[in-house]
């Protein structure tokens, strides 16, 4: 096993939170040796000293992606945080049905792991709307900086366990079984999803229109608080006014350092 001194713990530590956001605490140490282990391996690099000159010289961008891909955490589940999606659908979805122009509906899940949170609302949302669903654009932007976990969510694939919780309708309507015993979203709400892999530490946000609804729930968890801020503030300024901000149960915004207003447990508004 080849270890990692104080020093390029340091080194690397402080690229990636520069990069990413990421901040990785001291006492994450082995677990972010244990994690990058094969790509020194693979690499030839004798030490994480020559690894960090690898990915800094690497003109394909491979090495980076691959270490975005081993440093990131992607736990999630369909109906995490269930009273928010409850919300999104009794509250937020009927305002922005009376209030939207041009029933351009703009939603974005940014940090989407792979793909339960922006398939759900898309489901929602075709089940809110119903037969008037075709008069509207609700295409949703996810997004999320890992490729491994855009891949399997662009695939939409999951296992029985994943969602025999869902309600039985949703399973009929719109997901199609495989005959391994696995579930697949069905084109339908597959084609209501646009994946791209994009940074939130990205200086300027490239939208050309606001969103009315972002969820970035327990992404920021990993960022150290003037970042999060930082990232927070990005998001009101690229939201519509009475636009809606989700973010994770364990997650808060102080009230003074932004423009939000809070709802209810990771709830939070642009008024």
């Amino acid at each position: 096993m080849i270890t990692i001194t104080e020093q390029e713990f340091k080194q690397l530590a402080e690229y990636i939170e520069q990069n990413y956001g990421i901040h990785i605490k001291k006492e994450k140490k082995l677990i972010l040796s244990s994690r990058l282990y094969n790509e020194l391996v693979n690499n030839n690099c004798e030490n994480f000293t020559q690894y960090f000159e690898f990915i800094r010289s690497d003109k394909s961008g491979k090495a980076l992606i691959e270490l975005v891909n081993k440093i990131t955490t992607n736990h999630t589940f369909f109906m995490r945080e269930a009273d928010h999606f409850n919300y999104f659908r009794e509250n937020v979805l009927p305002y922005l049905a009376k209030t939207v122009k041009n029933k351009d509906l703009r939603i974005w899940s940014a940090g989407c792991s792979t793909g339960q949170e922006p398939y759900t609302l898309a489901i929602i949302i075709d089940d809110f709307f119903k037969n008037e669903k075709a008069l509207w654009d609700t295409k949703i932007l996810a997004t999320d900086i890992s490729n491994k976990v855009l891949y399997e969510a662009i695939n939409g694939i999951y296992g029985k366990d994943e969602v025999e919780s869902l309600p039985s309708m949703w399973r009929l309507n719109y997901f199609e079984k495989l005959d391994n015993g696995n579930y697949m979203i069905n084109n339908k709400i597959k084609k209501e999803v646009i994946f791209r892999r994009f940074n939130l530490m990205e200086k300027v946000f490239p939208f050309k229109k606001k969103f009315h609804v972002i969820f970035c729930r327990n992404v920021m968890i990993y960022f150290r608080h003037s970042t999060k801020m930082e990232l927070i503030n990005k998001f009101y300024d690229i939201m519509e006014y009475g636009g809606y901000l989700f973010i994770g149960h364990t997650e808060s915004i102080p009230r003074n350092e932004t423009g939000f207003q809070y709802i209810l447990p990771g709830i939070y508004r642009k008024v």
